[in-house]
């Protein structure tokens, strides 16, 4: 059997496609569960640990897939980040000197239960909090997201980046209206 890092993006789309659900209460179970072993995991290196993307918005259908985002302090504590991540199992998806994307829950048999993105990123890049937000505040607009999305879904299945960058006009609209809106909401360092 072919391993993932051997496999070609369209071999991977086609083994793992894009999948929406009704929203499922235990999403927030899983994060909750991720975010216990990466705060153990990774300690003080993490400045803010935070539930984004789909399935931390509320009734909306989204892919069972668990977005969590890491805030770190620099560069170099990215690296770091990274390196424990990988050294406990996580694949790296790519690696930029600003931000990382891994993942758990990818098998060369397809998903397994719990799937998890795993989003790393310097302190205050952090629009993605911006958006969940305005989204659980304005119902209204999630529903929007949720129609574009379900639009989306069977026309790129298999090309996640086209299902991504089809949504992006969306998000960037709706962030800049949040973040107007909450103004420097997440620009105090807590953790969550």
């Amino acid at each position: 059997m072919k391993k993932l890092e051997n496999m070609s993006l369209e071999e991977l789309w086609q083994l793992f496609p894009i999948i929406l659900e009704e929203h499922n209460d235990d999403w927030n179970i899983w994060y909750e569960d991720e975010r216990k072993i990466l705060s153990s995991l990774l300690g003080n290196e993490i400045i803010r640990i935070s539930h984004i993307g789909s399935t931390a918005i509320n009734r909306i259908w989204a892919k069972p897939t668990v977005d969590i985002m890491i805030e770190t302090e620099s560069s170099e504590t990215l690296v770091q980040v990274c390196s424990k991540l990988k050294e406990a199992g996580y694949l790296c998806m790519w690696q930029e000197k600003l931000r990382a994307c891994l993942n758990k829950g990818y098998t060369p048999e397809g998903f397994a239960e719990r799937v998890f993105h795993i989003h790393i990123r310097i302190i205050g890049d952090n629009d993605e909090l911006y958006f969940r937000d305005y989204m659980n505040d304005q119902p209204d607009k999630a529903r929007e997201y949720e129609s574009l999305k379900k639009e989306l879904w069977k026309k790129f299945e298999h090309d996640r980046d086209a299902y991504t960058d089809s949504k992006t006009s969306f998000v960037r609209k709706y962030t800049e209206e949040a973040k107007q809106l909450y103004g420097d909401r997440y620009g105090a360092v807590h953790k969550k």
